[in-house]
């Protein structure tokens, strides 16, 4: 069927098209709008409550940090600080109390240190009545649905996360050596030069190099690290571990068993035998092409 507004939203469409086509003219635009802004809404709500309650807001703590958080270090200032005391503070306001802290724990012990100094905590939003003798009750249901809202988000998120992971997706972490994270699509790609370092440090643990002669051994053929530094025995023993990563394999998390993955295998899976003749010989193994190559 056809929309009743269809030819609003086509109109809008051609207008951002065309509005984004010019980048350096829509990041003006952009830029000129954000400066134009008004305060944030919970600015203003707090402002309005402070002068209809009879409060004068002296000073503005702001934190970048999640409520869910303990370490906040503007709001520890005020409760820790020895400068706010009452006199001359009366009340801390915040917006909401979920702002203040998601955990019931943590929100309780804040509310304890602030009226150890004798220091109101209010919300904009909730009107808990201080001579409300069900006011303890009321917050801590607030705080509960506020806590569990966090933690059904954190589970679906983590359950997106699994079930992408059961399917052989990468699902973030570091990116092992030989792959990179191919931006917007969340796939790994393989990185050739890296590639081949990998294969030569398993040619070489397969041929029983000790990890710290691997490391020298790669210092010596000029690879390094992406950091730009010299290899050393950790940095291998980490490559070692991801076998079946480098073989196309998974796992992520709290996964059992590694499944097949979506990302290009480095390594092939049955190992190579290795007699005698084929351990590499230090004097004879590094490939002249390679020196100097940073990775």
């Amino acid at each position: 069927f056809i929309v009743y507004d269809e030819p609003d939203h086509v109109k809008a469409k051609v207008q951002a098209i065309t509005d984004t086509a010019d980048r350096k003219a829509f990041g003006l635009k952009c830029l000129k709008n954000i400066a134009g802004a008004g305060k944030f809404s919970s600015d203003r709500t707090i402002e309005q409550y402070a002068a209809e309650n009879g409060y004068t807001i002296v000073k503005w703590y702001e934190d970048e940090i999640s409520g869910v958080k303990d370490n906040r270090p503007a709001f520890d200032q005020i409760l820790y600080g020895d400068n706010v005391t009452n006199p001359p503070y009366e009340a801390v306001i915040a917006y909401k109390s979920d702002r203040i802290a998601r955990d019931t724990k943590l929100y309780f012990y804040f509310l304890y240190v602030l009226e150890k100094k004798n220091i109101k905590l209010i919300s904009t939003k909730e009107d808990f009545g201080d001579d409300n003798g069900l006011s303890y009750v009321y917050r801590s249901l607030m705080l509960f649905v506020a806590e569990q809202e966090r933690k059904n988000i954190t589970l679906r998120t983590g359950g997106g996360r699994a079930t992408k992971a059961r399917q052989g997706g990468y699902c973030g972490g570091n990116v092992p050596y030989g792959y990179m994270n191919k931006r917007g699509t969340g796939r790994l790609e393989v990185v050739e030069d890296e590639a081949e370092m990998v294969r030569k440090i398993f040619k070489m643990l397969d041929a029983g190099w000790p990890m710290e002669d691997v490391a020298d051994e790669l210092n010596d053929m000029g690879y390094r690290t992406r950091s730009g530094k010299h290899f050393r025995f950790y940095h291998i023993r980490s490559i070692r571990d991801n076998r079946k990563f480098y073989e196309g394999y998974y796992k992520y998390g709290n996964m059992e068993e590694w499944v097949k993955g979506a990302h290009t295998a480095i390594l092939d899976e049955i190992r190579p035998l290795v007699d005698a003749h084929d351990i590499p010989d230090r004097d004879k193994f590094a490939d002249t092409e390679l020196k100097n190559r940073p990775l």
